[in-house]
């Protein structure tokens, strides 16, 4: 009697696995059709995978992308600064490229006007050149510096990343090795390794930084720019999360995006949507300050609700 037991439990598993394979239940714990498997099997090849877990609907995953939108906002973004890091003018200085009167200056300098690097007051009053800055750069922050024209090398056949994202953090991909699936990606002010994680994240790929000099990397971008081909869509002054949240929701249903990846890049957020096997559209959103997990019905749910 126990192997018929065991036996009827073993074609119970499979029976739920197939199942759970043939319609597989929306993550969304408010979903009207999580406990019928006829519509779950309906909605199956319509549904949308978010972060490891799938949505039957644009409505279940606008729920979802409030919350996601919600709790990323309400982490501090880390500073790119490191506290163990030789300051830029000490360094040019140890290595006698500058004088300890022209620091003094350029620190003078650099205090009344409040604000830029000293990297650009050294550059500006002439004490030293853009060669050494981005020397200095590269040795503060424990990477190579890319000596060939940016516009000259593989950064012009890499799409992957908006370009409002590679103007806003001054970086660049360089070169994007297939065998490892590793991109190299050039800074010319200091390595954002917050940017270069989302860049991981959203692509699925492995990152290297190196330094470049900012005249090199402006001729790179303005290459990439009139070469560039990806679907980038924008959008600023977003009211709230709710606003957030339908957007993508919308977007995501009406590309039939079967893949939905975001991440934060300093105050936007990056959407990648994708539909197998290459085809993706980018969403740029200026994310709001705050963001409220509450949505408001739809007339859909506020029927199912009535009931």
């Amino acid at each position: 009697m126990s192997s018929l037991f065991r036996l009827i439990a073993s074609w119970s598993a499979a029976g739920g696995a197939l199942w759970e394979k043939l319609a597989p239940r929306c993550a969304y714990t408010g979903c009207i059709h999580a406990h019928s498997r006829w519509n779950r099997m309906r909605r199956r090849k319509r549904g949308t995978r978010m972060q490891g877990s799938w949505y039957c609907q644009s409505e279940c995953l606008e729920h979802i992308l409030v919350e996601v939108l919600r709790r990323e906002r309400s982490v501090p973004r880390l500073e790119v600064v490191q506290s163990h890091r030789v300051p830029l003018g000490l360094l040019l200085l140890s290595r006698q490229q500058l004088t300890a009167a022209q620091l003094k200056s350029t620190l003078e300098a650099q205090r009344a006007a409040g604000s830029r690097k000293i990297g650009e007051w050294l550059l500006q009053l002439g004490f030293v050149s853009e060669a050494q800055v981005t020397a200095a750069l590269a040795r503060q922050w424990s990477c190579p510096v890319l000596r060939t024209g940016v516009e000259t090398l593989g950064a012009t056949r890499f799409t992957g990343i908006p370009m409002l994202l590679l103007e806003g953090f001054q970086m660049i991909p360089v070169e994007f090795v297939k065998s490892t699936s590793t991109l190299l990606v050039a800074f010319s002010d200091g390595i954002d390794h917050t940017m270069l994680y989302a860049v991981e994240q959203m692509l699925g790929c492995h990152t290297q930084p190196c330094v470049v000099s900012p005249a090199a990397l402006q001729k790179g971008l303005q290459a990439l720019a009139q070469r560039h081909t990806a679907s980038d869509v924008v959008f600023d002054g977003m009211q709230n999360g709710v606003e957030c949240g339908r957007i993508i929701g919308n977007y995501t249903a009406n590309f039939r995006a079967e893949e939905v990846r975001l991440a934060r890049c300093g105050d936007h957020l990056w959407v990648r949507l994708e539909r197998f096997p290459q085809d993706a559209v980018n969403l740029i959103l200026r994310a709001p300050a705050h963001i409220t997990a509450e949505v408001p019905l739809r007339p859909f749910e506020a029927a199912a609700a009535a009931v």
